[in-house]
C-alpha cells in the first residue's frame, strides 16, 4: 500500500517538475523587444496597353440575376418515416 502512494507522489513530483521546466523555458525564450518602425513610400505607375486584362481568379462571377453557381446540383431524398409506435 505504501509503495502505491509513493509511486503516485513520485509521478506527481515528476509531472510538476516538467510543467515548471516548460514554463521557465518558455519565459526565458520570449523577448519583449519590438521591431523598429520603418516608414516606406511606394510609387506606382500605370501604362495602358492594347491587350485585354483578364481576372486571374478561377471562381465564377456571381450575378444577382443568375442562379447561384455554388448551390448543390443533387438534392437528397427525404428521410423515411417510421410506422407510429415503431422506434
Amino acid at each position: 500500500m505504501k509503495s502505491l502512494h509513493s509511486g503516485r507522489r513520485i509521478a506527481a513530483l515528476a509531472g510538476g517538475t516538467a510543467a515548471l521546466a516548460m514554463v521557465l523555458f518558455t519565459a526565458s525564450c520570449s523577448t519583449e523587444e519590438q521591431a523598429p518602425e520603418e516608414t516606406t513610400t511606394t510609387t506606382t505607375t500605370t501604362t495602358t496597353t492594347s491587350a485585354a486584362v483578364e481576372p486571374t481568379d478561377k471562381a465564377p462571377r456571381i450575378n444577382p440575376n443568375d442562379p447561384n453557381p455554388f448551390s448543390p446540383t443533387v438534392i437528397a431524398p427525404p428521410a423515411p418515416t417510421a410506422v407510429p409506435g415503431d422506434n
